[in-house]
């Protein structure tokens, strides 16, 4: 059947909008990275759940494949189409609707086209807190917060974005709409199928709309940016820090010097809240539901406490919500001036927590043996191990010629996080980046059993074919 043949039943589909050229189709084939530059036959709108539901059959019966896609923010190359043919794009940019806000029950229901800071925005009108949150949820939709598990800046307090789903609603490979809205905490009646469908990247149903759980707001927050000594001494403070403030940490990034140097030089307005340099840098936050819950005073006994431990060398604590917004946007800014200093190669990885230190130390030593000159830039979420740890290239190298050591680099990390029982991938996904390396943290067991429930949910491998599982050999 011909391309025109296919887009005239195709576009017969009830409730749904098309981009069928080159033009209208653009915004949707290309990965924001520019890692990936796809290929479609259109780009499907619908605008709810009974549309995807006509879609999915409507593509089974011309043997199309379906690439889901929320904000087109990720990494990994997840949400790319590649046949422009036979696979067809379903964004979920119309399912944008919060359904419902139970405050006594401290739950939402919302579609997976919400951007997430919407969604976190609509909690907070009803005195609530979603606390999901990092670096693109202005432009990230919750179908793909979903569909890769993202973490975030909060992770260590509230989990990722699997704890922090009740209920989902998805559309299954065969069109069928698996209703699991529901918001119990409690329901021990079988396998909890919701978590087949998180962190699947689209590959074994559509998600269209989920229960989210919500927190009371903090009305106290305490803001500091540390200087340490070492990645040893970051650690100490953290768990110093969690004790002394009756477990209050709800924030707590890391930064390398390297990392802060690129943001004071490429962010205009942006200064060192110290007057003495540091190799570490601890960002803390934290919060508590209650007005007066003595935060401040804990954040000061514990920062005595480091200080005579030699954890760390100095402090600035937050003394304005402006302030402590400016602390975050020294760290928020890390990933997005990385590219002003040249081509990058970049790892999200986790270890376990207490392994940070020597995680760092061994991968930093790996990659500089084998290219000397390249500059590490660590940053991230030391509180739940999750690091990304990204390295850019030496100063006078061609990018090029940099970019051409990927493979060899990336393999150095992995194989370190590897050794460390970590995951290749924190909170990015696998998508077609990571395929190929799946098995350094998922053993042949683990893959065999996830190729069985593809085959088992989709087995035709109509949904976002060729992601997260390697090709089989």
């Amino acid at each position: 059947m011909s391309r025109t043949e296919l887009l005239a039943r195709l576009i017969g589909t009830p409730g749904c909008d098309w981009r069928t050229d080159t033009q209208a189709m653009a915004p949707y084939l290309s990965e924001q990275r520019g890692l990936y530059h796809g290929a479609a036959l259109a780009v499907a709108l619908p605008a709810d759940t009974a549309a995807v539901a006509a879609l999915v059959r409507a593509s089974g019966q011309l043997d199309l494949a379906l690439v889901p896609q929320g904000g087109n923010t990720g990494l990994c190359g997840g949400a790319v189409a590649q046949d422009a043919q036979g696979q067809v794009i379903v964004s979920l940019e119309r399912l944008d609707r919060v359904r419902d806000i139970d405050p006594a029950d401290f739950t939402l229901t919302a579609e997976a086209g919400c951007i997430v800071q919407r969604v976190r925005e609509a909690a907070a009108a009803h005195d609530r807190l979603f606390p999901l949150s990092f670096g693109a949820d202005g432009s990230a939709r919750l179908g793909g917060a979903l569909s890769t598990n993202a973490g975030g800046t909060q992770v260590l307090r509230y989990g990722n974005t699997r704890e922090l789903t009740l209920g989902l609603e998805v559309v299954l490979a065969d069109g069928r709409v698996w209703d699991g809205l529901r918001s119990l905490r409690k329901d021990n009646t079988g396998y909890d199928l919701k978590q087949l469908f998180i962190g699947a990247e689209g590959t074994l149903g559509i998600i269209t709309a989920a229960v989210l759980k919500l927190f009371p707001l903090p009305r106290e927050t305490v803001t500091a940016w540390l200087a340490c000594p070492s990645v040893e001494a970051c650690l100490a403070v953290f768990g110093r820090l969690r004790e002394g403030s009756g477990d209050a940490v709800s924030g707590c990034e890391l930064v390398s010097r390297t990392a802060l140097e690129f943001v004071l030089r490429h962010v205009p307005g942006a200064r060192d809240p110290l007057d003495t340099c540091a190799p570490w840098y601890l960002l803390v936050e934290l919060t508590s539901s209650r007005a007066s819950g003595g935060l401040a005073a804990a954040l000061q006994s514990g920062l005595e406490q480091c200080l005579e431990h030699g954890e760390i060398s100095g402090a600035a604590i937050a003394a304005s919500a402006r302030q402590a917004a400016d602390f975050w946007r020294l760290r928020e800014a890390v990933a997005e001036v990385q590219r002003h200093e040249g081509a990058s190669i970049k790892n999200d990885i986790a270890v376990p927590v207490s392994a940070v230190p020597a995680f760092v130390a061994e991968a930093s030593a790996a990659v500089l043996a084998a290219c000397p000159g390249l500059r590490v830039c660590v940053f991230g979420h030391i509180g739940d191990g999750n690091l990304h740890f990204n390295l850019s290239q030496p100063v006078g190298l061609p990018g090029e010629q940099f970019l051409q050591q990927w493979d060899a680099l990336t393999g150095l990390v992995n194989g370190v996080v590897a050794r460390y029982r970590g995951s290749i991938s924190a909170e990015h996904g696998i998508g077609l980046l990571k395929r190929e390396a799946l098995s350094l943290s998922k053993d042949r067991v683990a893959i065999d059993l996830m190729r069985r429930i593809k085959a088992a949910l989709d087995p035709a491998d109509r949904l976002n074919p060729g992601k997260v599982l390697p090709p089989a050999k």
